[in-house]
């Protein structure tokens, strides 16, 4: 599967920025898309997730700030961000999670993300 996700760059605190992300090429059902984030020094972590039947999933500290959406007839992932922080900085990831598979497994794995899109929140 090939994944591209676009729409970083620069933005002051408290501004707005929306991520997005096409898929293609996928040899497998997709069950679910996700948009993962790392900082500097930091781990990889999960921002939110979507399902096919349109579930969504934020880690706690980013409800009500971020939201996912996806137009499935584009094969494109959303992310929303508003009243975007400095600690909101990082490389922004998507990931699909095919059929059959856990978000866990997805992680262990390299076949299921695309290039990363760079967030930079600073005045």
């Amino acid at each position: 599967v090939q994944l591209q996700a676009f729409g970083g760059g620069l933005v002051q605190p408290g501004g707005s920025l929306r991520l997005s992300c096409a898929a293609s090429g996928s040899g497998f059902r997709i069950a679910g898309m996700g948009w993962y984030r790392q900082a500097p020094g930091k781990s990889r972590e999960l921002v939110a997730t979507i399902s096919n039947s349109g579930r969504t999933s934020y880690a706690d500290s980013l409800k009500g700030r971020f939201t996912i959406f996806r137009d499935k007839t584009k094969s494109t992932l959303y992310l929303q961000m508003n009243s975007l922080k400095p600690e909101d900085t990082a490389v922004y990831y998507c990931a699909v999670r095919p059929y059959g598979s856990t978000w866990g497994d997805v992680e262990g794995s390299s076949d299921y993300w695309g290039q990363g899109t760079l967030v930079t929140v600073s005045s």
